[in-house]
Parts: structure tokens; sequence; C-alpha cells
């Protein structure tokens, strides 16, 4: 099984950064065979989603209303997921999730259900 873990979560102001961790562990967790993604869930909406690293080449991914803001990147070796966040806006406030997919799975990487492996989320508020 695979377990992820994030972290980094908390307050900020509007304008302000943050960079979100998500350590991976687990007998079957192989980094250069998991394409790995980040979703948000604000209240009362579905999770969506944020941005996806390949495995293969990490090439990344991004939602329309995060790029050129926020950054995905991953440390193999530490088995480590990174979300650097920039120029926070209050519409960013949500519950940020990592999640994993494995090599050949059949979804896509911008819906959950492509997903096999989630965390158990890390809490973003950005004030206004």
């Amino acid at each position: 099984q695979v377990q992820l873990v994030e972290s980094g979560g908390e307050l900020v102001q509007a304008g302000g950064s943050l960079r979100l961790s998500c350590a991976a562990s687990g007998r079957t967790f192989n980094p250069y065979r998991m394409g790995m993604g980040w979703f948000r869930q604000a209240p009362g909406k579905e999770r969506e989603f944020v941005a996806h690293i390949r495995w293969i080449d990490e090439s990344t991914y991004y939602a329309d209303s995060v790029k050129g803001r926020f950054t995905i990147f991953r440390d193999n070796a530490k088995n480590l997921l990174y979300l650097q966040m920039n120029n926070l806006k209050p519409e960013d406030t949500a519950v940020y999730y990592c999640a994993a997919q494995p090599d050949g799975s059949r979804g896509s990487y911008r819906m959950p259900n492509g997903y096999s492996y989630w965390g158990q989320g890390t809490q973003v508020t950005v004030s206004s």
C-alpha cells in the first residue's frame, strides 16, 4: 500500500506564498512509476484538480486558475512532492490533497478517479 501525508497548510494573507509538502511511503510506492497530483476542495464544492506531475518525464500540468502562480515539483530520492503557491488569493482557500496515480492507471490525471491513493489533506486559508 501507499501512504501520503500532506503538510504546510496554514493561514496566509492574500498575495502571500506557501509551500505544501506530501511525504509518500509504503511497500509498493515507487516514485519512478507514480504520477502525482494535487487537488483541492472548498466547503460545499467538489474536489478539483490543481496540478499534476508525470513520473516518466516530470512534465507538469496545471488548472487554469493556478497557472503561473503554482508550481508542482518532486524529489524522488526523498519520496516528497511539493506545491509552491505564490500570489495566493482568497479563492485558493481549500483543503489541499496530494494523490498518487500508479503507472497504467486508466483515469485522467485531471479527475479524482484517476488516482488510487490519497492523503488526509491540509487546510490552506487565504485572508483578504
